[in-house]
């Protein structure tokens, strides 16, 4: 890991739904806004299938990687939910049923609903520490620095606040967006200098159509304001010399 003091995560998201395009991935966006909140920072993400060799491979190969790993999807009650299972074997631990995830559920359900099929939402990891949802009931789990969280994404923003305690970061990475009328070959040479200028502080450029009209947003991230502040100067003295229109700031 480059820096001692950057706090780095890996996302994984699970799922043939997504591969396939029938559901749109928007946990990747929740994840990583609140890790950037934390101080955290992600540095990859994975889409893989629902297939357990694959799983166990991307679970074992990021979670050397990074300081933290979450994987989203695959922990419900279907036979295709293998997530559980497969991190139970990445990590060589016993998959069984989950005595207080069993003593949640039950619970949770009515007499006679807690049916064979909602149990397989209590197998897990026996060791697992779990991760408590206040939504629909079923936890989440984790083991060691991997945190096993639901696909649906109701579901998953519902919990990340009851694990972010177990997590240690860094200085929350701030975002400032200026979204200025132009393309993105007017000021490729002028922000790649801004770029060379400032190297601790990340710069994106992004396209947008809006009112008929091109323009770029500009996109600075960094953990500390003034590093923000001297990129904002440098951008806006070429955005002056060229004559370029400022649509908004934020």
């Amino acid at each position: 890991m480059k820096n001692k003091k950057e706090i780095i995560a890996g996302i994984i998201i699970i799922g043939n739904e997504i591969l396939s395009g029938r559901t749109q991935d928007t946990n990747t966006s929740t994840i990583s806004v609140w890790l950037n909140s934390l101080g955290i920072k992600v540095q990859e993400v994975r889409v893989i299938p629902d297939i357990e060799n694959t799983i166990i491979d991307t679970v074992n190969d990021l979670r050397k990687k990074f300081n933290y790993v979450f994987t989203s999807g695959g922990i419900g009650p279907t036979h295709d939910d293998i997530t559980a299972e497969s991190i139970s074997k990445a990590f060589n631990l016993n998959y069984a049923s989950h005595k207080e995830a069993i003593s949640i559920l039950e619970k949770y359900y009515k007499p006679g609903e807690f049916t064979e099929g909602r149990q397989k939402m209590a197998w897990m990891p026996t060791e697992a520490n779990l991760i408590l949802n206040p939504t629909s009931g079923a936890p989440g789990f984790n083991v060691e620095n991997v945190f096993c969280l639901p696909g649906v994404p109701s579901i998953l923003k519902s919990m990340l606040g009851g694990i972010s305690h177990k997590l240690v970061g860094g200085e929350p990475i701030l975002s400032h967006t200026i979204n200025i009328r132009t393309v993105e070959s007017e000021i490729a040479k002028s922000l790649s200098n801004v770029q060379d200028n400032n190297k601790d502080v990340d710069i994106g450029s992004y396209p947008f159509f809006r009112a008929g009209k091109l323009g770029v947003a500009i996109v600075l991230r960094s953990s500390k304001q003034s590093k923000i502040d001297n990129c904002i100067s440098e951008i806006f003295k070429f955005i002056k010399e060229k004559n370029i229109d400022i649509v908004d700031i934020g």
